[in-house]
């Protein structure tokens, strides 16, 4: 299948140019043989593309002219999970405009038209019947995601302008190193050269980006992943929570949807392992209870003793000793 893809988008590169091209030229561009040339092009009709056909001695093969762009190569699934994950960024954000949420709303009226044409409908008909919650989250210009892109691929230094958490302003200069999505929040983890250090930046705290030219050699990141960093800089304050839950991972993670938790299904039946941050033990509980499930905290010790004075006063307010 990944050859054929590559094929077809070699075939349709070739088409686009704007001439005109003999079954036997095509063969010979792309290696295939001209039965292979004819197959691809019938696959490319059924995908929307309009690719004109002239038979017989100087036939010839040519894309029709004010359709250079090509529709999406998607199957069914892939064009919905597309769209899914459109509708869900669009429902998360503030609405701004210019905003990625913003980006995601317009995206999202009009996928379809870059979609292959038998497709089209299924799509029409799932934006129909889909309705999102909105999440109201810190506003992230699309255009900031793509340059702090683009400079990460290049090792290149940026500028910009900083409000850290008490509102006070500094401009920074930082090799970035990788963006990161976390609990609807956009963060930039990068080394600052004016702290000599590694720093992670809200993104949207970020203003008036600067890519400066200057290249940079590239730095060992300071954790397994950019995303441990960034979890283990959030919890700093939090304590280190581990228990097993006789339930589903899913069921699980459903009732500790707004926590930062890592879940795996344990080693007994039924069971799944837990590992999450709190700041305080109140939390896990408030989550749990509407598991109606029996979990056992291993780990801290202060957090099983608050678990057993707490199941003690429940007892007292049911009239049981």
């Amino acid at each position: 299948m990944a050859d054929v893809t590559r094929r077809m988008l070699a075939l349709l590169s070739t088409l686009q140019t704007g001439r005109s091209f003999s079954g036997d030229e095509l063969a010979t561009r792309l290696d295939v043989s001209p039965r292979t040339v004819r197959r691809d092009v019938d696959r490319l009709r059924e995908y929307g593309y309009p690719v004109e056909t002239q038979p017989g001695p100087g036939g010839y093969y040519r894309l029709v002219a004010g359709r250079t762009m090509p529709p999406l190569v998607l199957d069914d699934d892939e064009a919905i999970a597309a769209l899914l994950g459109l509708a869900t960024l669009a429902s998360s954000g503030s609405g701004e405009d210019g905003a990625l949420d913003d980006a995601a709303t317009r995206a999202y009226g009009k996928l379809d038209q870059f979609l292959p044409a038998r497709l089209r409908p299924r799509v029409a008909a799932l934006r129909a019947s889909l309705e999102t919650g909105r999440q109201i989250a810190p506003a992230v210009n699309a255009a900031l995601l793509a340059g702090l892109a683009e400079a990460i691929n290049d090792r290149e230094v940026v500028r910009f302008d900083y409000s850290d958490r008490h509102g006070e302003e500094s401009r920074r200069r930082v090799e970035p190193h990788r963006q990161i999505h976390l609990l609807l929040r956009w963060y930039l983890l990068g080394w600052d050269l004016d702290r000599n250090d590694w720093r992670v930046f809200r993104l949207d705290r970020v203003r008036d980006l600067v890519r400066t030219g200057v290249r940079h050699a590239p730095r060992a990141l300071p954790a397994d992943a950019a995303l441990a960093y960034l979890r283990q800089g959030l919890n700093t304050d939090r304590r280190r929570v581990r228990l097993v839950v006789r339930a589903r991972p899913d069921q699980v993670a459903d009732a500790l949807k707004f926590e930062d938790a890592e879940i795996h299904r344990g080693p007994g039946d039924g069971e799944t392992q837990v590992t999450v941050w709190l700041d305080s033990w109140e939390w896990l509980v408030l989550g749990l209870a509407h598991l109606d499930a029996e979990f056992s905290v291993i780990e801290p010790e202060d957090f099983r003793d608050a678990y057993a004075a707490f199941a003690r006063r429940l007892l007292a307010a049911a009239g049981r000793p």
